[in-house]
């Protein structure tokens, strides 16, 4: 690969990590890291070699116990002369072999070229917190943390139509599909083994290696605080400044408060708040930063915010229909100007059945598929709406799939499981890497903010697949077991209190202030032209939103954010945060 080549795929993503680049070049083989500096800010520069030169390691994230593997690896033989993170990745794959990941608790996308075995491992943590891509044409494979370097690299820009009829099922692209033909995103808990003999995919880690158990409650909240307090105070490693999200919910306030445990300073918290007060938590986020004595710091914004619709998803590289990745993009705005690394409450809902939509499904009906069910339940689009949307030209060109499959597959991995952990293992091995664990990540990487997540440390997470689910949704109270576990470390006010979605009014912005932005990019000629969908079902889709007869927030959502990605990576490829007037809308945003 030519060096400007490798040039461009760094710069594109130099907000992952503008403090160092570095590049490891031999005949057939490049490999690069854009570090942000967190952890030995002197000497964990990338890519990082053995002394022998025939291991060669670059890695995105942090692997948390990072100590204690340092002191077991030079007990072992394998001494650490750094402080870094890396180098205990390093030294442990040059004890173990690629056999070392499960060794590692964080967050981490590594890439480790093998001279003795003359192969490239990719490999993905457990949770997919960091994401990974990969391009393979037969003859080179590309590898990025964001698909745009894969873009400067030479990958295709053209539609995936198999992952866009998913896209509108789910509200995301789930992986590891990409909205991109041939690009793949690696799964969580997997690595790729890439040589002259062969390629292939491994999956180095499964969560139901457990089954659910019966105890008294107590003990379950003794341990779920025991383990929570351990994942927030690892997490809490770093020679930078760093801080906390904190939106007044049950889960920024449990991370929040277990930080003002482990350190002498206050916490710096950082919140964004609504006019609207029907979505604003800034009032109940004060309310825990004083409770707490954090250094708080919080901005309000409106339907201006829709200004940085276009960068958001320049950052994410595929649509998402979830509107909250704008305020988690402000909130990062803001903490980045005081830290360089956040705590977040993200994955609490998954795990435990935070969200209204678990109690409103296991409302005593009786469901005769419960699967299908809850899939259809939980849809953007079913299948009926979705073939009612395309075009003639998309159905005639376009095998119709069923997005069903994706679920179908996870479902059976999990049988023995009762229905709402069945329902929650879904969503932790679907929604959070394809959507919920992006928003934090991307968003905060946009701004060169790390985000690190307690809920996702895997020890949390096989824990919580042994609590029965009647446990966790009791009695139409969603989180029990949880709630009770921190009830006594928070107080009844934050416990009790009524869960808000971290989102923002812009259904109602559709109605008003939007109304001539929404017509102006799903009308278009331009959208129009791509023939993807009826025009007269997206006009009447329209219509009935503004007039109230329905409400199609989601949908308009969905469907503006993948407007906007054809125009920043299938029309153009932007090597920057596109603006709107980049992108071809002069009329219909606010003032």
């Amino acid at each position: 690969m030519d060096p400007n080549t490798l040039s461009l795929m760094g710069k594109v993503i130099a907000h992952r990590g503008p403090d160092e680049s570095g590049i490891f070049t031999k005949p057939g083989l490049a490999i690069g890291n854009q570090r942000l500096s967190i952890i030995d800010l002197k000497n964990g520069k990338q890519p990082m070699l053995t002394h022998d030169g025939k291991t060669v390691l670059v890695q995105n994230g942090e692997v948390y116990n990072f100590i204690e593997l340092a002191r077991e690896l030079n007990q072992a033989g394998f001494p650490c002369e750094t402080k870094s993170d890396t180098e205990v990745i390093l030294k442990a794959y040059a004890q173990a072999g690629i056999d070392c990941l499960p060794r590692l608790n964080g967050m981490f996308a590594i890439a480790i070229y093998d001279q003795k075995e003359e192969a490239i491992f990719l490999a993905r943590d457990r949770m997919g917190v960091k994401p990974l891509y990969f391009y393979d044409d037969g003859q080179r494979l590309t590898f990025s943390s964001e698909i745009k370097s894969l873009l400067q690299a030479g990958a295709p820009r053209k539609l995936n139509s198999e992952a866009l009829q998913h896209y509108l099922s789910f509200n995301f692209v789930p992986p590891p599909f990409t909205l991109f033909q041939g690009i793949q995103h690696l799964m969580p808990g997997h690595w790729l083994k890439i040589s002259k003999r062969e390629t292939k995919i491994v999956r180095w880690w499964h969560i139901l290696n457990l089954r659910e158990e019966i105890r008294e409650p107590v003990d379950w909240q003794t341990e779920f605080l025991d383990l929570l307090d351990d994942a927030v105070k690892i997490r809490m490693r770093a020679d930078v400044p760093f801080g906390a999200f904190l939106s007044g919910g049950i889960d920024s306030s449990s991370v929040v408060a277990l930080m003002s445990r482990h350190q002498k300073m206050p916490v710096k918290t950082f919140t964004i708040g609504f006019p609207d007060p029907r979505f604003d938590e800034s009032a109940a986020a004060l309310s825990t930063s004083r409770k707490f004595h954090t250094e708080h710091h919080q901005e309000l914004f409106d339907s201006k915010l829709i200004a940085d619709w276009p960068q958001a998803i320049y950052f994410t590289d595929q649509p998402h229909g979830d509107i909250s990745f704008l305020p988690t993009h402000t909130v990062s705005k803001l903490a980045h100007r005081f830290v360089k690394m956040v705590l977040t409450g993200d994955g609490g809902d998954e795990l435990f059945a935070g969200y209204d939509k678990y109690r409103d499904f296991f409302d005593g009906t009786r469901r005769t598929n419960f699967q299908k069910d809850y899939f259809q339940f939980i849809s953007l689009f079913n299948d009926a709406d979705k073939a009612a949307l395309w075009s003639k030209t998309f159905r005639l060109q376009n095998p119709i799939c069923s997005a069903f499959e994706i679920a179908a597959k996870i479902f059976q991995e999990c049988t023995e499981l009762d229905p709402i952990n069945q329902a929650l293992y879904l969503d932790t091995l679907l929604l959070l890497p394809g959507n919920n664990l992006v928003k934090p990540d991307r968003m905060g990487m946009a701004t060169s903010l790390e985000a690190r997540n307690p809920f996702m440390d895997y020890r949390m997470v096989e824990f919580a697949y042994k609590i029965p689910g009647q446990l966790k949704l009791k009695d139409g109270v969603t989180k029990y077991i949880y709630k009770e576990a921190v009830r006594s470390l928070l107080g009844d006010e934050i416990v009790d209190r009524k869960k808000q979605m971290f989102t923002v009014p812009v259904g109602e912005w559709f109605r008003k202030e939007l109304r001539g932005f929404s017509e102006a990019i799903l009308l278009s000629e331009r959208t129009l032209a791509r023939d993807l969908f009826d025009q007269k079902k997206i006009s009447q889709l329209l219509r009935d939103h503004q007039s109230g007869a329905k409400n199609y927030t989601r949908e308009i959502r969905a469907l503006i954010a993948l407007e906007i990605w054809h125009r920043t990576f299938i029309d153009e490829l932007f090597d920057h945060p596109p603006n709107w007037q980049e992108l071809g809308l002069r009329s219909g945003l606010p003032a």
